[in-house]
């Protein structure tokens, strides 16, 4: 079984699988694949304009398959959804509580905008249920829940105890 825990950067999934990781009844490897993408060097150039790393996902691909293909594997990353998976988790914040979490953690504003408002047009979740089918995919609401709240519900995500929720969150308002 492979979960992908994706999301826009800010919405917790790093927090989430820290907490699922601290839990001594939780079997399943996680991945932090932006450490691996780090520390492999999977990317193939910098986006000065956008302040990131274009990710060589063939070769992040390639090294999931080789490392975790036979396992029980959660896989957290805003890139998650791009590689096969049985679940996708999409983790959803209220953008301007997004675009506050990535300014606190140093980010510039035009990046903290854009995602925010990446946020707010479901760039993500419509990227998962095009690639996993709506049958696959579980949204899970973090503005106001504290990481415990939000790892519960990957728990359950993972567990097969929670009914798939695609196109529950709606953000739009925020770009009027």
């Amino acid at each position: 079984m492979r979960v992908a825990v994706t999301g826009t950067p800010g919405t917790g999934k790093t927090t989430a699988t820290r907490t699922l990781e601290q839990r001594d009844d939780f079997d399943s490897s996680i991945v932090h694949l932006n450490e691996v993408l780090e520390r492999e060097r999977f990317y193939t150039d910098i986006d000065d304009a956008r302040e990131s790393k274009v990710a060589d996902l063939e070769a992040l691909e390639e090294w999931l398959e080789s490392a975790h293909g036979n396992e029980d594997v959660v896989v957290d990353s805003h890139l998650a959804h791009h590689f096969p998976a049985d679940r996708v988790a999409v983790l959803r914040c209220a953008p301007r509580v997004l675009e506050r979490r990535l300014l606190e953690r140093g980010e510039s504003a035009s990046k903290a905008r854009e995602n925010a408002e990446s946020e707010a047009l479901d760039v993500i979740l419509t990227e998962a249920v095009d690639a996993h089918g709506l049958e696959s995919v579980y949204e899970i609401e973090t503005t106001d829940r504290d990481p415990d709240a939000v790892a519960d519900a990957l728990e359950a995500v993972c567990l097969g105890d929670r009914e798939p929720s695609a196109g529950t969150v709606d953000y739009v308002g925020y770009l009027t």
